[in-house]
């Protein structure tokens, strides 16, 4: 696209958006009509744009959540977001696919964070994850968190502007915001769901929480922005017992968990996550990916 007809694409994209209404629904529903499954792009960043969006058509995704954060773990540089954010949705728009979901690294609001959320609400996407944040060594975790507050505020002030519902990942690791979710809710619990919430991770909330994650669960459950899906086996190691990520289905990931999802009424992206060694590449990684997908299906059908 040229500067001009990337203009009037984002225009077109945002005016399309608006008219959707997205700002006025409740958790999890920002877009009418099913849920949409959809893969994270993280183990194919080195696709073109016209590759990724044949992949997820191959594969049978309904879209994608896209990495678009600082580091090598991602598919279009911060930098590079209004030119090259664009170029997807066109590329996912051809083969009838979406862009459902934006990975960012957008943990307070700045020049840089403001962009890329500008970006992502222009191209008609509705839905950020934002990035991760860590406890500092030794510091009061109570009074950590309080300091938290402010910048999510200022997160979903800005997202009420452009219509986003923006998610924080619960990721598993001893000094991560939202391992324990508890902590995560603490942080957003005054906050307006309708534009800051969850992306909820059953894959690390049950590397946290073993049983208890009914209870993390149920505590996002008006709060779901967006469903992320892995699984993971415990193996003994010298140094103790260590999650290792798998294929769908071979591990301890309970699936009773999507019975309680479709309870909710739930009606966001769930999002494959594949970390699990031996993915491969090419057709190797799209039967991976088939297979979860395959997987992921029975499991919601049920």
């Amino acid at each position: 696209m040229n500067a001009g007809s990337r203009r009037e694409f984002l225009a077109t994209v945002a005016t399309a958006g608006a008219a959707a209404g997205v700002a006025a629904a409740g958790p999890g529903r920002a877009a009418p009509g099913p849920t949409k499954l959809i893969g994270f792009t993280k183990p194919f960043t080195n696709l073109s744009f016209a590759e990724t969006a044949d992949l997820v058509a191959e594969v049978g995704w309904d879209g994608v959540e896209c990495a678009v954060r600082p580091g090598t773990s991602t598919h279009i540089k911060p930098e590079r977001v209004e030119e090259d954010l664009p170029r997807l949705v066109e590329e996912l728009r051809k083969r009838d696919r979406e862009l459902s979901l934006v990975t960012t690294g957008v943990v307070r609001i700045d020049a840089a964070g403001e962009k890329v959320l500008r970006t992502v609400a222009a191209v008609g996407c509705r839905r950020v994850r934002l990035g991760f944040l860590h406890y500092p060594p030794d510091a009061n975790p109570a009074a950590w968190l309080a300091e938290c507050r402010g910048p999510f505020g200022e997160i979903a002030a800005l997202c009420r502007e452009l219509g986003l519902q923006a998610g924080y990942q619960n990721h598993s690791g001893r000094d991560y915001l939202g391992a324990p979710v508890w902590d995560l809710w603490e942080v957003i619990r005054d906050l307006d769901h309708r534009h800051i919430g969850a992306c909820f991770d059953i894959g690390h909330a049950t590397v946290e929480g073993g049983m208890a994650w009914p209870l993390h669960a149920r505590l996002m459950a008006d709060r779901l922005v967006a469903v992320f899906v892995k699984d993971f086996a415990w193996e003994r190691t010298p140094r103790g017992h260590v999650a290792k990520w798998c294929p769908l289905g071979q591990g301890v990931v309970d699936r009773s968990f999507f019975a309680w999802l479709r309870s909710t009424g739930f009606s966001g992206p769930i999002s494959q996550h594949h970390e699990y060694p031996g993915l491969g590449a090419g057709a190797e990684m799209v039967a991976h990916f088939k297979r979860d997908l395959a997987v992921l299906r029975e499991w919601l059908a049920a």
